[in-house]
C-alpha cells in the first residue's frame, strides 16, 4: 500500500487556514487532519476529541517527556502537541495527513519527516488579518493586539514552506489548497510574491 502523504499547514492566527482545512476535509474523504492536544481552555461550541484533544498542563508536560508528540509549542501561553503514532499509523493506511500548526511547530515536523509538503497560508494584509480576529469577538483589544504582532513574526518564515497560498478570496484559496492536496503540485498556487510579503510584513 503506497505511503499517505503528509502536509503541513502553518498560518498566522486569523489568516483562516481552520476554516480552509474544515472545508478541505468535508470534500475530501482521504484525507484526515491531526487532532492537537492542548492546555488551552475549550472556547464555546469546541468539543474534546473533536477540534482538540484539551488536557491539563501536568499531563501535557508529562507527555513531552514521554516522546508522545512529533511535534510540540507554546502558543500565546498555552501548550499545543501533535501525537507522532497517529500520524505515523495514519500515512502507513495510505492515507494523506493535515497538520494544522504554528511554524515553530512545523520546522520539528519537516525535520521528522523529510518528504511532507508544507503550505503557509497568508492573509491579503494585515488589516484584513485584525479584522478577521475582531470579527471572532473572542479576545479583548489586548489580545487582538499581540495577536496580529505575533502574526508579523509568524509571516517571517513564509519562505520556509514549499508553497504560499494568499488567503485573499476564500473560493480560490480552497481550490489551490485541494490543488496541492490531490496533486502535489500546481501551477494555479500562488508564487512567492517578494513585494506583497514585504508589505504584509511592513
Amino acid at each position: 500500500m503506497p505511503q499517505g502523504t503528509l502536509f503541513i499547514l502553518s498560518a498566522p492566527s486569523g489568516a483562516g487556514k481552520t476554516s480552509l482545512v474544515a472545508e478541505l476535509l468535508r470534500r475530501n474523504t482521504n484525507i484526515k487532519a491531526s487532532i492537537s492536544h492542548t492546555t488551552r481552555p475549550r472556547r464555546p461550541g469546541e468539543e474534546n476529541a473533536v477540534n482538540y484533544h484539551f488536557v491539563d498542563k501536568a499531563k501535557f508536560l508529562k507527555m513531552i517527556d514521554e516522546k508522545i508528540f512529533l511535534e510540540h509549542a507554546l502558543v500565546f501561553s498555552h501548550y499545543y502537541g501533535t501525537s507522532e503514532t497517529w500520524v505515523i499509523e495514519t500515512l502507513a493506511q495510505g492515507v494523506d495527513v493535515i497538520l494544522e500548526i504554528d511554524w515553530q511547530g512545523a520546522e520539528q515536523a519537516r525535520a521528522k519527516f523529510p518528504n511532507n509538503k508544507s503550505i503557509f497560508i497568508l492573509p491579503p494584509s494585515i488589516q484584513a488579518l485584525e479584522d478577521r480576529l475582531n470579527s471572532r469577538g473572542q479576545d479583548d483589544p489586548s489580545v487582538i493586539a499581540k495577536r496580529v504582532s505575533a502574526a508579523r513574526q509568524e509571516m517571517a518564515h513564509y519562505s520556509e514552506a514549499d508553497y504560499v497560498i494568499v488567503n485573499d478570496d476564500f473560493k480560490v484559496a480552497l481550490n489551490n489548497l485541494e490543488s496541492i492536496i490531490k496533486k502535489q503540485h500546481s501551477s494555479n498556487v500562488t508564487s512567492f510574491d517578494g513585494a506583497l510579503i514585504k508589505k504584509l510584513l511592513s
